[in-house]
């Protein structure tokens, strides 16, 4: 069967016209059945060749020269072979028609339209392929709007935002004729060494279910199909090292890994989920039919699609060594609840259609995916007489519009964290300024891993990036009036040439403040410092920066540090010697822009640490979900405290906090819920935003729980001397937990919710009594605090 095309994408229309010819008035096209019917009526008519047909992808643009995208790509690709053999009994997926190689949007959406109309004509029943594409950090196209990693997400605490980012990600995905975005990504940050640190929204559950769901909202009200990644695991590998096994308790598999995935598929409504590469136990998550069937759909209800990681069917025999063959492979990825192959034809062609045919696989479970699949289309209208593989209003397609690059700079203006202050910042006007460091006039230090000009533009250096990203020296250049002296320093990822230190010394040492722009460069494999495979051995700044650092901090000018990072790193000592610690997660096309704005108070900072930030790397990595052992202790040298803790931030200025009222007389029981209040106020005279944080401390469990977890969380905006009540309604359900037996309980006894400013920065703590019986829940549980912020009236002066 076929392995993968090329060109595919740029294919002459042919004979299109012929796409709905003798099929109009077919049942599977009638708009007046219900859709299960006209599922139904499809898979009676169809051939088993044209089944698996729909069960595969095929990447119209794979590259088998090795200079990939995807793990072992150049092994996994094979050889061209011509496209209306791949298209003769049907398409499920075309594979990034968008996402693998530049191409002009307008160009690209026409040529996909073209090879769509063929894909359609070319089956009995008119069925064109579904599309998809990366969406990560956005539309992971040519000129598409770059938008802030998912870590940048997590430390906005802001959903609705992250909201207004996916929809319009979504609108310009749809508009280009794409179907569905294989986005968010859900795991929860387990090692920080992990290269994929950046994909993730941060090291809490309960943070990256909210700001996840809320991208899942976005997307899906869009009209594109959400695809959770990576289900399940993935972050928790061994060593933090990617693709690796994973060590994990069913407990904390439940608790920590599970919950954000429950959240998305409940709350979020979501179509479409990516297994992941993980191997928990020895049972990898491909042929792990305990969790994509009984699990995923039995207990939770999802209906929609499981889609294979990028040759994660063949990886069974491949890199997992439990399926002998193809044949093999897919047998079980079927069996376990895979219904796509992605992202081209390996096991799923040929091989299963020979497995079947002997006997070895039954057909119903060819039929069962089949189903999931031609639903998807259907109500994705793809089967409706009056489809069209044209989008509407082609010419004016943009995918970087004037409302997406507003949206991305306010989300980078929030996501950026004041960690440390002695007063340096804000810069003052007309100061004589040094901005030195490896990051400081690179524009793709503000990129992840998967937007299009890292994970793409690097291999097509004759093209231009396609979109304008200020740097931050350019943007500094804007904002400040005073001079402004820059220095390289040196580079990255290598080490350097002395004299380079040498010049950023000397910048340094003529100006009264010296911002010093520090971090990762994102990458694939090993051709960064953050990114799908671009794992750390330690937490220590790449190649020579921390030299640099320690050099400039040697010359008595105040310090700006200034990480723009894809990961936390340990920076304990560096930070000591700062008069200001600055932390941005790859802040997108304009996060240049946005630190500029931070440093020169634009901007008041607003954002808070989705991770905690290690002081010794050799302390961590661990994050601060933790239960009492793995705090500092007297019994080990280590001391795994961070310098700054999950959910640490300043702004400019510092808002003042009532204390926490119980408002509720009642006494809390076991499935019911307390409302808690207090009053916060902005005491300056600048807009700004502050975050307040709720935990749950749980002193006596049945099974030993993390010391604080978060279990509610408002971003209050306010103006300057503006005042807003915060309101948090808790239902005893979020103090549920995996108990002794396995089940998920409400444990009734003394628990204590702590108003924090960050999980080690308690305002106050609320002693509290849950009464009742012990209580189980399941996946139906409230898991959500209600929040409400309220402005006060402000009293005339």
């Amino acid at each position: 069967m076929t392995n993968r095309t090329t060109d595919a994408v740029a294919a002459p229309a042919g004979d299109a016209d012929r796409t709905t010819a003798g099929r109009i008035g077919a049942a599977w096209q009638d708009v007046g059945l219900p859709v299960a019917e006209r599922v139904e009526a499809l898979v009676a008519a169809m051939t088993l060749d044209e089944k698996l047909a729909q069960l595969v992808g095929v990447w119209v643009g794979a590259d088998p020269s090795g200079a990939g995208v995807a793990p072992h790509q150049n092994d996994m690709t094979g050889d061209p072979v011509i496209w209306a053999d791949v298209i003769a009994s049907g398409l499920g997926q075309l594979t990034r028609p968008f996402g693998t190689k530049p191409v002009d949007p307008v160009a690209g959406a026409r040529s996909l339209a073209a090879s769509q109309q063929q894909v359609a004509a070319a089956n009995r029943f008119g069925i064109p392929a579904l599309v998809h594409e990366e969406c990560l950090t956005g539309f992971a196209a040519w000129q598409a709007t770059a938008y802030p990693a998912p870590l940048a997400w997590g430390a906005s605490f802001d959903p609705a935002l992250v909201a207004e980012m996916s929809g319009l990600i979504g609108g310009s995905m749809r508009a280009a004729g794409v179907h569905q975005g294989l986005a968010p990504v859900l795991d929860v940050t387990r090692d920080y060494r992990w290269g994929r640190t950046e994909e993730t929204i941060g090291e809490d559950p309960y943070l990256v279910g909210t700001v996840g769901t809320a991208y899942v909202r976005g997307l899906e009200e869009s009209g594109i199909v959400a695809t959770l990644k990576h289900f399940a695991g993935y972050s928790a590998s061994r060593a933090g090292r990617n693709l690796a096994p994973v060590a994990i308790g069913p407990r904390e598999f439940a608790d920590v890994v599970l919950p954000p995935f429950e959240m998305a598929i409940r709350d979020g409504r979501v179509r479409s989920v990516m297994q992941s590469y993980t191997e928990i136990d020895g049972l990898p998550s491909a042929a792990d039919a305990g969790l994509l069937t009984t699990l995923l759909r039995d207990t939770w209800g999802f209906d929609g699609t499981v889609v294979a990681d990028y040759f994660a069917v063949k990886f069974l025999e491949t890199l997992h060594g439990v399926a002998r063959d193809e044949e093999h492979a897919a047998a079980l990825a079927l069996a376990a609840g895979v219904d796509v192959e992605l992202p081209t034809v390996r096991c799923y062609g040929g091989p299963l259609l020979e497995a079947v045919k002997r006997g070895d696989v039954d057909e119903a479970l060819v039929d069962r995916a089949l189903r999931r699949v031609l639903r998807q289309k259907i109500e994705l209208g793809l089967l409706d007489p009056d489809w069209s593989a044209l989008p509407e209003s082609l010419e004016d397609l943009r995918l970087d519009s004037p409302h997406a690059r507003e949206v991305a700079l306010r989300l980078a203006q929030e996501s950026v964290v004041l960690l440390a202050n002695d007063g340096v910042l804000p810069l003052r006007p007309g100061l004589r300024l040094a901005v030195v460091g490896p990051l400081a006039d690179d524009p793709m230090a503000m990129l992840g891993c998967y937007s299009f000009p890292a994970h793409i533009g690097v291999h097509h250096p004759d093209v231009p990036l396609g979109l304008e990203m200020p740097t931050v020296l350019s943007a500094l250049r804007g904002a400040v009036g005073g001079t402004i002296i820059h220095a390289r320093g040196c580079e990255i990822m290598t080490g350097t040439d002395p004299e380079d230190i040498a010049a950023a010394v000397a910048a340094a040492a003529e100006a009264d403040v010296c911002v010093v722009a520090v971090g990762d460069l994102a990458g694939l494999f090993g051709r960064g410092t953050s990114g799908e495979g671009c794992d750390a051995t330690e937490l220590v700044l790449p190649g020579a920066q921390a030299d640099l650092v320690r050099a400039v901090q040697a010359t008595g000018t105040p310090v700006v540090l200034l990480l723009i990072t894809g990961r936390p790193y340990a920076i304990g000592e560096l930070a000591d010697g700062a008069a200001a610690v600055v932390q941005a997660f790859f802040p997108g096309q304009l996060g240049g822009r946005a630190i500029a704005d931070v440093l020169t108070g634009a901007v008041s900072p607003s954002g808070r640490l989705p991770v905690g930030i290690p002081a010794d790397p050799s302390g961590q990595p661990g994050t601060y979900l933790s239960a009492p052992l793995g705090r500092r202790s007297g019994v080990s040298n280590i001391d795994p405290t961070p310098v700054f803790p999950f959910g640490h931030g300043l702004g400019y200025d510092t808002f003042t906090w009532s204390s926490a009222r119980v408002v509720s007389a009642d006494p809390w029981t076991t499935d019911g819920e307390v409302e808690l209040e207090l009053d916060v106020r902005n005491p300056g005279t600048r807009p700004g935003a502050d975050v307040v944080q709720l935990y749950l401390h749980d002193p006596v469990a049945q099974v030993t729980r993390p010391v604080v977890r978060l279990v509610g969380y408002a971003r209050v905006p306010l103006d300057g001397g503006a005042s807003a009540r915060v309101t948090f309604r808790v239902p005893a359900d979020v103090t549920s937990f995996t108990g002794l037996d396995g089940r998920r309980v409400v444990e009734p006894g003394a628990v204590q919710l702590r108003v924090s400013r960050s999980s080690a920065d308690v305002h106050e703590a609320v002693d509290l009594e849950l009464v009742g019986p012990l209580r189980e829940v399941d996946h139906t549980r409230r898991w959500l605090t209600a929040v409400s912020v309220t402005p006060e009236e402000v009293e005339p002066a």
